[in-house]
């Protein structure tokens, strides 16, 4: 037998919360198809099997969070598949047995309901082994409820679902927490509409809907759904936008102030406390400045040359971002401390070049990992920022989507920032921001004199851990990126 093990998301990430099991006891599971769905602070993740063979035995329930390394299943290997047949039906048998009563319900629900995305109102990690039974101050329900009890339930589900229009998505995702919720109430995701991101369904939306049928009147929720559901990418973006990375600028939640009451404490989802934690280890780094600006002309030229061509070809906009992405990875070979990670023995170099791409959602920002970015044109890096964007957005992270960084780019362009000073990802020693392209008047030298001239601008900070580096060698860095995107133009190669 082969045992499966938490899998490790992230450098800072010691432990994860079991979302969903895509497989059950008696499946059987190829090597690398996706097994279960992990939720850390920030995100989840599919997991795929490290092994060919029968999930025989699961032993982490969804809801719960463990360790590292610590054993969450067992699966009969390919090479096992010849041992007796009937050893194969007390696991599958038990599976249920051993289950704890507050989660037997997701077996009734619908697919992917208890999906989550950064795992906004999951509860603390500490607590959260054992919060199921917890979570109501109703007294549990036995192991093996009576048919009568069972028949209770039924009709007080029935009497919800008279209650509540069925107007949301039966396979909207939600973390474990909101699922247990629901079943405390005796909802179904059906009655839910989501306001969460990808139509994601929170606390405060089945709250909504729970005080609804209290009071006999209509939740607000489908309103709050329209603003917060997202918007399709605009026909034509800012100049810096990159269409395959970001469609639209997160949602702001609304805040609502209770009568007479002059404040309101908005408590801190997961997400919001694993950024925290993260930004807290980060402003502990003396952190140094270096701002250029660079005329991006020649890219400007190139993009508008070549993006009609690439949409057709490739089925996808063609982003500016590779196009920076390229001439840091030209950079970092150059001056090659600038991709490490900061250790206290000293600076940890590394051969690979592992590029986080910041990406705004919602809840939060996350920054997944497009890897060996050193071995792909401006045309691949173009598709797996795509690709990597579009599960941030879907919340369908691979687990190698995360974890072994070692540079980080941020758009803060998207948004017409014009000069940002970014934190660095720590443990890496610098960060690079690319801000919105705008048209400046600049003075130019020609052989009559100079002249002013208009000419798309954009500025670029780069923040650096001044322990690994002094601003002489960051200078020096960004300066290199500057011109290599100067020189950008149609002849740049794209494949």
């Amino acid at each position: 037998m082969a045992k499966v093990t938490m899998p490790q998301l992230g450098e800072s990430v010691a432990e994860g919360t079991i979302g969903k099991w895509l497989k059950q006891p008696g499946d059987h599971v190829a090597k690398y198809e996706p097994l279960l769905e992990v939720i850390t602070d920030k995100v989840n993740a599919e997991v795929p099997s490290p092994f060919e063979g029968v999930l025989k035995e699961i032993l982490v329930e969804e809801g719960a969070t463990v360790p590292n390394d610590a054993e969450i299943a067992i699966i009969e290997t390919a090479d096992e598949g010849e041992a007796p047949k009937e050893a194969a039906a007390p696991p599958a048998a038990a599976a249920p047995a051993n289950a704890a009563p507050a989660e037997e319900a997701p077996a009734a629900g619908p697919a992917g309901s208890d999906e989550s995305n950064p795992a906004t109102e999951a509860r603390p990690p500490a607590a959260a082994a054992t919060a199921a039974p917890a979570v109501s101050s109703t007294p549990a329900a036995p192991p093996s409820p009576a048919p009568a009890a069972a028949l209770a339930s039924t009709q007080v589900a029935a009497t919800a679902v008279d209650a509540a229009p069925a107007n949301g998505d039966p396979d909207a995702r939600m973390t474990p927490a909101v699922r247990r919720l629901l079943r405390e109430h005796q909802l179904n995701p059906a009655q839910i509409v989501g306001t969460g991101g990808g139509g994601r369904i929170t606390r405060d939306d089945v709250l909504a809907v729970v005080e609804s049928i209290r009071t006999g009147g209509t939740a607000a929720v489908p309103v709050m759904a329209t603003a917060a559901s997202p918007a399709p990418a605009p026909a034509s973006a800012p100049a810096s936008a990159p269409a395959s990375q970001s469609p639209a600028a997160p949602s702001a939640p609304a805040i609502e102030f209770p009568e007479g009451a002059d404040e309101v404490l908005l408590p801190m989802t997961q997400m919001r406390k694993g950024i925290a934690a993260q930004m807290t280890r980060a402003l502990a780094v003396p952190h140094a400045y270096v701002h250029m600006e660079v005329d991006v002309s020649g890219l400007v030229r190139a993009r508008e040359g070549a993006k009609r061509d690439y949409q057709a070809r490739e089925g996808i906009s063609l982003s500016y971002v590779p196009f920076i992405m390229k001439a840091a990875v030209e950079a970092l070979r150059r001056y090659p401390a600038f991709n490490a990670h900061w250790t206290e023995q000293g600076l940890l170099a590394k051969r690979h070049i592992n590029m986080g791409v910041a990406v705004a959602v919602d809840d939060g920002l996350l920054v997944p990992v497009v890897r060996d970015v050193d071995q792909l044109s401006i045309s691949g890096l173009n598709r797996a920022i795509a690709d990597v964007a579009a599960r941030a957005r879907a919340g369908k992270f691979r687990i190698d989507d995360f974890g072994g960084s070692t540079f980080t780019i941020d758009n803060t362009g998207w948004f017409g920032s014009n000069l940002t000073m970014p934190i660095i990802n720590v443990p890496e020693v610098a960060i690079l921001t690319m801000e919105a392209i705008t048209k400046r008047p600049v003075v130019r030298e020609t052989p009559d004199g100079d002249v002013i001239a208009i000419r798309p601008v954009m500025n670029m900070v780069l923040a650096i851990d001044h322990r690994a580096n002094d601003g002489a060698q960051a200078a020096s860095f960004l300066k290199f990126i500057k011109d290599r995107l100067e020189s950008v133009g149609p002849e740049t190669p794209v494949y």
